[in-house]
């Protein structure tokens, strides 16, 4: 029996699996690197072991190593790093611990994709047809780069110009590499509007088989799943799908004696064809999808597998509806750019569970992080998953919807808004739900902010008032006398805030016997007003704001209400004239190492230009010239680690103006 598990991860997945071990009486085992000692997964294990390095998680003799000293019998990978990796597993086997996943056998076969496509095609399972990048024809676009190994839309490009095949193609050699040691590539034929649906298996040892459920997950941003659910929509219109795709993936678990939890991905079309792309030869982000429609614990079954014990005949029947949803640390004003700092709040106001069934309609949260943590730039932006549970779909989404809208994030950048809109989107709510969907209703559309205009006037008169009590509450002058009082008439007092989209905003104030006054506003009245929480009345109706600030001079402002959440910037009364940034400068967008620089001072450059490449979160950035000019600045070379905000570069524009 399995009696203490090592989770050979990190963050949310690390939780997760020592849920359900706290719930069977079985002990737990942290590993943690340098960046995540205070990651709130090393806090929660029975006991905890350091591993050197910032990729010791990678570095599977360690791993057994720290399994041993605290005395794991069992080793659990839970997803990415070395899950799928047939060494590791073989391995932690010798060294005569209980691998908490497939076969080694059946890990090997999946491990490369290419050879993967192989064995499933004279299984009979459908595929689509290999492409190697170096024979590709113009005839044969839009084609897909994917990496051999590993997933998670890394390593991975969709080209349709053949003259970027080979700059893109050794770019996902180059992001493959760094996220999963083996920089193999292939094509396939691109399926623009197609649907990425995959079906959950679980398999014992004894021969008995599940397809346990389906999930569709289309909508994707850079081939990264955001938004995932159970049943699919497709699967759920195309009469007789369900059952063909769940004898393929029947087929695929059977052809390589597949035992433990699986998924089999395929691609399919709107006419319900479907071709096969990959086997996760682990648990899968998005499994809480299927255990909220099974009533499933899929860890629990892993752990029964593992140790010998037998499925039933047939998985429990699904029932309802339910949407997970990827909570990412990156910021849509800057490209998606993944973020790295401090998380000061998370919460999900409502939510009923962390980590476990719902058993009814809700919100379940599975995250990696609390209040305080701190996001590494060293791994997936991954912040937390949001799940929801309902008797349909439209009460899925929107139950989701309203929690994620309602949910405190403060202190780092988010896709949350993004999230929400799609939730909403019409075209969701009707189950048009193809990996084009970004495409089609426009994503700068989707990832606009929640709080409309009235709601950011608002929320800033409201962290003025906030701010302004705060400041009365910590101060006295006179004797004691409040700070503030006096026996005139004040003029109006001035607070200016920048929001997330660069808009700049004053408020011209001041509190008499009469109430609030605003320069140039009668409409708003205030209720109340205390230093984190202010009642204002707009027309008769009033309006609660939560207010906090981070930061110097608490200069970091969220304001949350039920017209949708906004952040501010407080700006000082007298800006430090040392701290303007020269016009014309390249500024790191995250913390990251420079790998690659591709011009040098005194070159002229245009507009859009790639000038340095960034490795931040196992992705590839690349920086660019914001516009034609002379390079006269250069800050970095290959291999240097920068921060958030340095200047990498500056460029001139020809008449010697800065750019």
């Amino acid at each position: 029996m399995i009696t203490r598990v090592l989770v050979a991860n990190r963050g949310e997945i690390a939780r997760r699996v020592f849920a359900t071990c706290r719930r069977l009486g079985i002990g737990t085992v942290a590993v943690y690197t340098d960046p995540d000692a205070g990651s709130p997964h090393v806090a929660e294990a029975d006991v905890r072991v350091r591993l050197d390095g910032r990729d010791g998680y990678l570095d599977g003799a360690q791993l057994i190593a720290a399994a041993r000293a605290a005395g794991a019998d069992a080793v659990h990978p839970g997803y990415g790093f070395l899950s799928e990796n047939a060494e590791f597993a073989a391995a932690v086997l010798a060294a005569g611990l209980t691998w908490i996943g497939p076969p080694v056998a059946a890990v090997q076969a999946m491990g490369s994709k290419i050879e993967a496509k192989k064995m499933m095609a004279a299984a009979g399972v459908p595929v689509l047809d290999e492409l190697d990048p170096e024979t590709v024809t113009a005839e044969q676009l839009p084609v897909l780069i994917k990496a051999s190994a590993g997933g998670g839309g890394r390593g991975m490009r969709v080209v349709d110009d053949l003259a970027e095949l080979s700059a893109q193609t050794e770019a996902a050699r180059r992001e493959a590499q760094s996220a999963f040691g083996d920089g193999t590539v292939f094509c396939e034929r691109y399926l623009a509007a197609g649907h990425h649906v995959e079906v959950q298996v679980m398999a014992d040892l004894h021969g008995t088989v599940w397809a346990v459920g389906e999930r569709e997950c289309s909508i994707q941003r850079r081939h990264q799943k955001i938004v995932e659910e159970a049943p699919s929509p497709l699967v759920e219109r195309i009469p007789g799908m369900r059952d063909e795709l769940f004898t393929a993936a029947r087929l695929a678990a059977e052809a390589i004696d597949y035992a433990g939890a699986g998924t089999v991905e395929f691609m399919a079309s709107d006419d319900g064809s479907f071709y096969f792309l990959e086997m996760n030869t682990r648990l899968q982000v998005e499994h809480p999808v299927t255990e909220e429609t099974t009533g499933l614990d899929l860890v629990e079954l892993q752990l029964l597998v593992a140790d010998g014990g037998r499925l039933e005949a047939e998985p429990p029947r699904a029932q309802g509806h339910s949407i997970e949803v990827r909570v990412y640390a990156e910021d849509p004003a800057k490209d998606w750019q993944p973020q790295a700092g401090p998380v000061h709040r998370f919460e999900v106001p409502g939510a009923l569970t962390e980590f476990g069934l719902l058993g009814r309609a809700g919100v379940r949260v599975d995250s990696g992080i609390v209040d305080g943590s701190e996001v590494s730039v060293f791994y997936d932006p991954m912040l937390a998953k949001v799940i929801s549970r309902a008797p349909t779909r439209r009460q899925a989404a929107g139950i989701l919807a309203a929690a994620l809208a309602r949910t405190r994030v403060h202190g780092i950048r988010t896709n949350r808004d993004l999230l929400v809109n799609v939730l909403r989107h019409p075209a969701f709510l009707d189950g048009a739900t193809d990996t084009a969907f970004f495409a089609t209703h426009g994503l700068t559309t989707l990832a606009a902010p929640l709080g409309n205009s009235s709601a950011v006037a608002w929320s800033t008169v409201a962290a003025a008032l906030a701010d302004a009590t705060a400041n009365r509450a910590n101060a006295s002058v006179l004797g004691g006398l409040p700070s503030g009082w006096r026996n005139l008439a004040s003029g109006f007092q001035t607070k200016r805030y920048l929001d997330d989209a660069g808009g700049e905003h004053e408020v011209r104030y001041r509190l008499g016997r009469a109430g609030l006054e605003l320069d140039g506003d009668d409409s708003v009245a205030l209720v109340s007003a205390s230093p984190d929480r202010v009642v204002l009345r707009v027309d008769g109706v009033e309006y609660p704001f939560e207010v906090a600030r981070y930061g110097l001079s608490d200069s970091d402002v969220f304001v949350d209400g039920s017209l949708g959440p906004v952040h501010l910037i407080a700006l000082p009364r007298f800006p430090d004239p040392d701290a303007a940034v020269a016009k014309g400068s390249l500024l790191a967008p995250m913390p990251g190492a420079v790998t690659r620089v591709a011009a040098a001072v005194g070159d002229t450059v245009t507009a859009g230009q790639p000038l340095i490449w960034l490795e931040a979160m196992k992705m590839e950035h690349t920086i660019v010239a914001p516009a034609d000019g002379v390079l006269v600045e250069l800050n970095v070379g290959a291999g240097r680690q920068v921060d958030v905000g340095a200047v990498l570069a500056r460029i001139d524009d020809p008449q010697g103006e800065s750019a």
